[in-house]
């Protein structure tokens, strides 16, 4: 989740804001001020498959502590997790856990759910590059003995590239255990001061993305559609909130 990290196609393993909750933890970990978010995300074309998510960030003695809840779905078939994670700077690497508690819930089927860790891991390379890599699912938990009810472990590995102080690229390898890879490549654009233009793709499956955001001192508000040749069009806004001590750029 997030608008912004939607809008470059979720290349964003190695992108450090207030979103690190749901992509990688260690994202957390550069957060200077407490940041409550929102999103939502639409499909018009799948009816119940709305996405959404709700978080809080607040930078603590011990590093960076991030709790959220998320729901996709409707009556018939629902996602639910609510998770709680830290993240902490040591130099020039963050590092970050999270825990999730997952719940599936489908009309006739009754309940299930289970506990999952994932970790993440953020290296400043130079200033104008850096390095992250995040595993979901690390303890492979599943709701059953049999790996037919496993949840998916992902290993998701990216690089971030400060071209100019007004343009980044992001690129991301996703592998899940039982997929092929995918490739994802995104850019962010200051075009004025505190817009930004965003765009990417990524292959198998295709989809090509597009975003726009502002950022004021204590609100941001990101929009972004990705485009499917089989779904069409998916919508998501996400606005933060900040307080407390000023927020990095």
């Amino acid at each position: 989740m997030g608008a912004k990290q939607m809008g470059m196609a979720y290349a964003s393993a190695a992108t450090q804001d207030e979103w690190g909750l749901w992509n990688n933890i260690a994202g957390l970990a550069s957060q200077q001020s407490a940041a409550a978010s929102v999103a939502y995300e639409v499909t018009p074309t799948l009816i119940g498959a709305n996405r959404m998510a709700l978080s809080a960030a607040v930078p603590g003695r011990w590093g960076v502590v991030g709790a959220g809840a998320f729901r996709f779905g409707d009556q018939v078939y629902s996602e639910q997790i609510v998770s709680i994670g830290i993240a902490h700077r040591v130099g020039i690497t963050s590092l970050g856990a999270k825990l999730n508690w997952v719940q599936y819930r489908a009309d006739g089927f009754g309940v299930q759910s289970v506990a999952v860790i994932d970790v993440g891991g953020i290296t400043q390379l130079t200033r104008h590059m850096s390095i992250g890599a995040y595993i979901t699912n690390l303890t492979q938990s599943s709701f059953a003995s049999s790996d037919s009810y496993r949840l998916p472990t992902r290993l998701v590995v990216g690089v971030n590239f400060q071209l100019t102080d007004a343009v980044i690229v992001s690129t991301e390898l996703e592998k899940d255990l039982d997929y092929k890879p995918i490739f994802k490549a995104g850019m962010n654009y200051e075009a004025i001061k505190n817009f930004f233009i965003r765009s990417g793709f990524n292959f198998y499956p295709q989809n090509f993305y597009l975003g726009l955001g502002t950022k004021r001192k204590t609100m941001t508000v990101d929009y972004a559609v990705r485009f499917n040749h089989f779904l069409g069009s998916t919508h998501q806004i996400a606005v933060t909130i900040y307080w407390g001590k000023s927020q990095n750029k």
